[in-house]
């Protein structure tokens, strides 16, 4: 109860902080504004080798003022929510946007885009912030990781964090919304050591209900087991091949279209993907949805950073590229509406196949199913990708033998078309939501 309380007590302040400085804004006249204000509570947890590394307590409100005089820009952020500090930073933002650039299609939304209602998406479910059990949580997934196998040497360390977040946003359009939420995290990475060869590998859980998230000893317990499997890991030779990404790495795979459809890239031109609006990018099968009203979902916000409402739609539909993520400045540029994906992206839905991980595995036979990427080898002006990666040989549809120290390598058009199939085996960890995922041959680099 005292921490609903104290919850409550800092929503009505950034509440009346924001409406403070809507009205203040009032009074100076001729220019436009958006105020956002936010809030964070909460506990991380870090222990190593049994010991507690780091306890740190979050209680940081910060609040962020963007003028709009005219067509110029003028934007400021503070930790003081004084009448007096607010006043200060709204001189500071107008001064900023007098000597600012014009630009033309500078400006807040359009109203009718707006959310004027936010939706409740039952993201918010507080638990005590008690250090106590944050110990004992990181505590026992390390114990249990080291219980799993002798070959467990060391740790790289177990955390646990539980924080809450509340968001107010209000314009001078009259829009005046909040939305508030919860996020637990728990993670551990072991190393393991068999003869003179060591491999290090690390689980994670995520969720808005602490009761969804994943058990300490089963936490634990995967994390040892990844690393225990990686031992013996040894280089393939050079060779094209099919490849499965697991499903805890398949998300990074569609992430790269983030990239290359965002809006920014798009005006600018700087994106492989310019001219294939409303063309087949992917398999005419698969399907990409984004819904940022999920329930409790790890990417869902009733509206985006500039206050316009989300909405579901498909960016994926048949293999068809069917949008652009456009905020209000580059959906003017473009001639197009914002699509209300002003910070980012929400819950995506990649559509899957009716098989299973072990099925998908016996479809491709002989090749690598890749469990890490390492490297930023990604060229979104141009679609080449290059990426150190970490796995297994599969044979007839098993696994052989763990491989490191390769590179894959090919194009994002070539290898979004030669998607083969995706199973059923879903992570529900990510923003991004996708089975693994089997493609055809790419080429692999190694000895």
């Amino acid at each position: 109860m005292k921490l609903i309380h104290q919850v409550q007590t800092e929503e009505n302040l950034l509440m009346n902080t924001v409406n403070n400085t809507l009205q203040l804004a009032k009074q100076k006249n001729n220019f436009s504004i958006e105020v956002f204000a936010k809030k964070t509570i909460g506990i991380n947890v870090q222990i190593r080798n049994n010991i507690v590394e780091n306890v740190e307590f979050n209680n940081d409100g910060i609040l962020f003022i963007t003028v709009y005089n005219k067509f110029s820009k003028g934007s400021v952020s503070s930790r003081d929510f004084s009448i007096y500090g607010i006043e200060k930073m709204l001189d500071t933002a107008l001064n900023i946007s007098k000597y600012a650039s014009s630009d033309f299609f500078l400006g807040l939304p359009d109203i009718k885009l707006l959310c004027l209602g936010a939706n409740d998406l039952d993201l918010f479910h507080p638990s005590e912030l008690n250090v106590k059990n944050g110990i004992n949580f990181a505590t026992t997934a390390e114990k249990e990781a080291f219980k799993f196998d002798k070959r467990i040497i060391n740790s790289e360390g177990s955390i646990f964090s539980n924080h809450i977040t509340i968001n107010v946003f209000g314009n001078s359009l009259g829009m005046l919304e909040k939305y508030k939420s919860t996020l637990y995290s728990a993670y551990n990475c072991v190393i393991a050591k068999e003869k003179n060869l060591m491999q290090r590998a690390f689980y994670y859980s995520t969720s808005r209900k602490i009761e969804n998230l994943e058990q300490p000893n089963s936490l634990g317990k995967k994390s040892a087991k990844r690393a225990i499997s990686r031992l013996g890991s040894k280089k393939i030779n050079t060779i094209k091949s099919e490849i499965v990404f697991s499903s805890e790495i398949s998300s990074t795979f569609f992430s790269y279209l983030i990239g290359a459809i965002s809006g920014d890239n798009v005006y600018r031109k700087s994106t492989f993907l310019l001219n294939d609006l409303e063309k087949e990018i992917f398999p005419t099968w698969l399907n990409i949805v984004e819904n940022p009203h999920i329930e409790q979902g790890l990417g869902s916000k009733p509206f985006d950073s500039e206050g316009v409402k989300t909405s579901v739609k498909y960016i994926i539909q048949n293999g068809i590229l069917k949008t652009w993520l456009l905020n209000s400045y580059n959906a003017r540029r473009l001639g197009l509406n914002s699509t209300g994906n002003s910070g980012g992206i929400y819950n995506w839905f990649v559509s899957y196949k009716n098989i299973s991980f072990k099925d998908l595995l016996k479809n491709m036979t002989q090749g690598l199913l890749i469990t890490e990427l390492m490297g930023q080898g990604v060229d979104i002006v141009s679609g080449n990708y290059s990426q150190g990666a970490i796995g297994f040989w599969v044979e007839n549809g098993k696994i052989q033998y763990p491989v490191n120290e390769v590179t894959i390598s090919g194009n994002l058009k070539d290898m979004w078309r030669n998607i083969i199939s995706i199973s059923n085996d879903v992570d529900v960890r990510h923003k991004i939501q996708c089975g693994s995922m089997l493609l055809s041959k790419i080429q692999i680099s190694g000895n």
